[in-house]
């Protein structure tokens, strides 16, 4: 129980810095003109992606670490199955969609503007949502329909890992679609994610200007470091061998890619960049003035 109170205004805390650090550029990127532009409008997915995938696990999660009965209904497990799903593949191929990007303005600076169109961005993005959402609801209607032992969750969530452990019936049909779904949204993107910036990689090491260089190199550095934790502690949880008991790491691996990493997206990606801190300077001081 000690430790219960204790993890409730840390995560409290982060479920905060989050929700306000991803809204912010949000709204940054829809009020100011000067980001309406492909690489702020996928960081906006991104940070809309960031609240529903928190916002799927944390709110509960804080209700039980207080709560003597930690419970919840069948379909409010279905719900929250569905969504992490949905919204954790959506943003794997969202990561990989602005690595796509980024090769494009830096390697194809020129043909980047009828390359990268709107038309193509919303393309991409809603092609990302929709295939997700509907990988994620087919997952989820065939595991919930399975008989289950036990109505027991080793687990703070509803992960579909910990629900399928309680299993009467043989889960193999369930296993396989998520291997599938694992491979095509793991190891795929992340080797695109790869293979893209080693190709800007180069052509950055041919650029002149070593504040460019050095400029251009910590943007990557930065992206690839969240694009590594995010994935890493995914496959970790996806394509690590199954056993039968639930294990502490899972959970805190679940917590890492739940909590942690929604919560620096917005540091990394936009809040240590100076064209999104002109804009929230714009946009806070029309507020200020209008008042």
């Amino acid at each position: 129980m000690a430790l219960e109170h204790l993890l409730f205004p840390l995560c409290s805390a982060m479920y905060l810095v989050t929700l306000l650090g991803n809204t912010a550029i949000v709204a940054v990127s829809v009020l100011d003109v000067h980001l309406h532009t492909p690489m702020y409008f996928f960081l906006g997915n991104l940070s809309i992606l960031d609240i529903c995938y928190t916002s799927t696990f944390v709110p509960l999660m804080l209700v039980h670490l207080l709560s003597a009965q930690k419970t919840i209904s069948f379909i409010g497990c279905a719900i929250q199955m569905c969504l992490s799903l949905s919204t954790g593949s959506t943003e794997c191929l969202l990561l990989a969609i602005m690595a796509y990007d980024r090769y494009l303005a830096i390697c194809q600076p020129l043909r980047y503007p009828v390359l990268m169109s709107h038309r193509l961005c919303l393309l991409l993005a809603g092609a990302a949502w929709v295939l997700c959402l509907f990988k994620s609801v087919t997952e989820t209607i065939i595991t919930m329909r399975l008989p289950f032992c036990s109505h027991l969750v080793s687990h703070f969530t509803c992960e579909i890992l910990a629900v399928l452990k309680l299993a009467c019936s043989d889960t193999s049909v369930s296993e396989v679609l998520l291997l599938v779904g694992a491979i095509l949204l793991l190891p795929v993107p992340l080797a695109f994610i790869c293979l893209s910036y080693m190709l800007i990689l180069a052509t950055i090491l041919r650029v002149p200007s070593a504040a460019g260089r050095r400029k251009a190199f910590s943007t990557c550095s930065a992206h690839l470091a969240v694009v590594l934790l995010f994935y890493g502690t995914v496959i970790f949880m996806y394509m690590k061998p199954k056993s039968k008991e639930a294990s502490i790491s899972d959970e805190v691996f679940t917590v890492l890619y739940a909590v942690v990493t929604p919560m620096l997206n917005p540091v990394i990606y936009s809040l240590r960049n100076k064209e999104v801190k002109e804009a929230a300077r714009k946009v806070w001081g029309r507020r200020r003035t209008s008042k």
